[in-house]
């Protein structure tokens, strides 16, 4: 069984499996609900794997003081995840625990965490069938990402006082953030607010980690703190992950008329100046071969996941042990 604490932006829908629809709370702080989800049967072999057993611990505007001494008595590194788009809420709580299992398994302790998602309302209907997806679907769900940046700025709020507790018991842990796909979109909209409303440079993550950005190509670039131009500031290190072989960055390129974070990597990358070797990793998966592309329709998208070459690269980070900057480990 894993645990998966979470906090959601989501309405209540108890026709919903886990108890979230694809509907958005109102801005309000304490409109957003924290819980705890058990999960079963995950099988690393099936990404689809895992039911739900049970939500429990829910509490509005942070989480249960019960809550927050199991994380932090739990004592190991923290995996915060924010999922992309075509996600349900029951599609985004087994994910969150198949990532948690599939690090673990990794081969290194650092890759062993206790897991904190953030789920925004996708509707998780992008690929209806094995052969169609929908851009009215996409902009849907894009539509709700942005709108979730209020509420994401809050649970980072949640996470940024949880965080002092956290390294005074635990001060040589860690704490991680994983962003997939529209999950960036929904996160430069929480950082710039954050930014806007609260100002605070405190180094929230040791490292970020950003496959697959659904973001447009400049982000890190924008003037005035816009977009993601501010996260530096909240992380030890970036890592992105790119891949010209992305069918889900081809579809939102198509639909957004602009390059795309996750296709080509960020704009400038090669400008050592904007992004140094120290602060930022930017590695090209396109010829990452170790699975099937076409099975699911969009596994190209999902090659952090499917990956053991990205996997160890990945969990070799959250080790601080990373290869050179812009390679793949060597497996």
């Amino acid at each position: 069984m894993t645990t998966v604490y979470f906090a959601t932006n989501r309405k209540p829908d108890q026709s919903a499996i886990g108890g979230f629809g694809a509907d958005i709370v109102a801005n309000q702080p304490d409109a957003i609900t924290y819980a705890v989800a058990q999960v079963t049967g995950t099988d690393l072999a099936q990404e689809g794997s895992g039911t739900i057993a049970s939500v429990d611990d829910k509490s509005m505007g942070g989480f249960s003081d019960a809550a927050t001494k199991a994380i932090i008595a739990a004592g190991k590194n923290l995996l915060v995840f924010i999922h992309g788009f075509d996600n349900s809420f029951e599609d985004a709580i087994k994910r969150a625990a198949y990532n948690r299992e599939w690090f673990a398994e990794g081969g290194s302790a650092a890759g062993d965490t206790t897991v904190i998602a953030f789920t925004w309302p996708s509707k998780g209907e992008l690929f209806a069938a094995p052969t169609h997806t929908s851009p009215d679907a996409y902009r849907g769900d894009q539509a709700q990402a942005g709108k979730s940046g209020y509420h994401l700025a809050f649970f980072l709020n949640e996470l940024d006082q949880l965080r002092a507790d956290y390294r005074r018991a635990n001060p040589s842990a860690k704490i991680f953030l994983l962003a997939h796909s529209m999950g960036n979109y929904c996160l430069q909209a929480g950082v710039q607010y954050w930014f806007d409303n609260r100002g605070s440079n405190d180094l929230m993550f040791d490292e970020v980690i950003l496959p697959g950005a659904d973001e447009v190509a400049d982000s890190f670039e924008r003037l005035g703190g816009a977009r993601l131009s501010n996260l530096p500031k909240l992380a030890g290190r970036i890592s992105v992950y790119y891949s010209r072989k992305d069918v889900a960055m081809y579809l939102s390129t198509t639909l957004n008329l602009n390059a795309r974070l996750g296709f080509d990597g960020p704009s400038d990358k090669r400008d050592t100046a904007r992004y140094p070797l120290d602060k930022f990793r930017i590695i090209d998966s396109t010829e990452v071969k170790d699975f099937d592309p076409l099975v699911p329709p969009d596994a190209t998208h999902q090659y952090y996941r499917r990956s053991k070459i990205v996997r160890a690269d990945i969990v070799a980070t959250l080790a601080g042990r990373p290869p050179v900057a812009g390679g793949l480990i060597s497996l």
